[in-house]
């Protein structure tokens, strides 16, 4: 299907392969395997809280402690080397929006963006969190500051699962990392990072046609 459609749209859009793949420990050796059967330009990372079987797996009742368990496998999923970028690397506060205090899991974010740190793993801005139950991006501005504390790139994602979402928010989030104190914006080809400045970027987006 990607194939048909890179064919179909050259010369006017540039259609690559990528995955989102999630991760949970003890599943490395599947999922290099998995990221192996196909040349993909970008491979994301994902902790999906809400998933029947990790959550089947790690959560015990205690809203603190399951927050605390997905940092620390975002930070493990970074560890493996099988992730170009972590996506929506906040998306556990919806799993109880009114547990989430930023502030008090401050100390246990800190160390999981340590640890990618020094992994050199992209993180992604995702702008569908403005259509979630907690309604804002994923990650919020108090993440992405210290996240650009870390010089922690930053890739953007609509998580789109139509086409009319596709780049959907993305000149509210170039403004959100500078804000943050970005200057750069993030993209992988051949799963080599690319950067371009924010400025550029925003000069690249093309309204979409009403019809979409």
């Amino acid at each position: 299907m990607v194939e048909a459609a890179r064919a179909s749209w050259h010369g006017r859009v540039d259609v690559r392969l990528g995955m989102e793949s999630d991760y949970y420990p003890g599943v490395e050796k599947w999922l290099e395997k998995l990221h192996g059967e196909a040349d993909f330009h970008h491979i994301l990372g994902s902790v999906h809280y809400h998933v029947p079987e990790y959550r089947a797996r790690y959560f015990t009742g205690n809203i603190f402690s399951y927050q605390q368990i997905y940092y620390e496998h975002l930070a493990m999923s970074a560890e493996t080397g099988l992730y170009d970028t972590l996506a929506h690397p906040d998306l556990v506060k919806n799993e109880d929006p009114d547990a989430w205090e930023f502030e008090r899991l401050r100390p246990f974010v800190e160390r999981a963006l340590d640890r990618i740190a020094a992994c050199g793993t992209a993180m992604e801005l995702n702008t569908s969190g403005l259509n979630k139950i907690f309604t804002e991006m994923n990650p919020g501005m108090p993440q992405l500051l210290l996240m650009r504390e870390r010089n922690i790139p930053v890739v953007l994602g609509a998580d789109a699962h139509t086409p009319g979402r596709v780049g959907d928010h993305y000149l509210e989030a170039l403004d959100q990392l500078e804000m943050a104190g970005y200057s750069e914006v993030s993209f992988f080809l051949e799963r080599k990072r690319h950067a371009v400045s924010i400025e550029d970027a925003r000069n690249s987006l093309i309204p979409v046609p009403a019809e979409y």
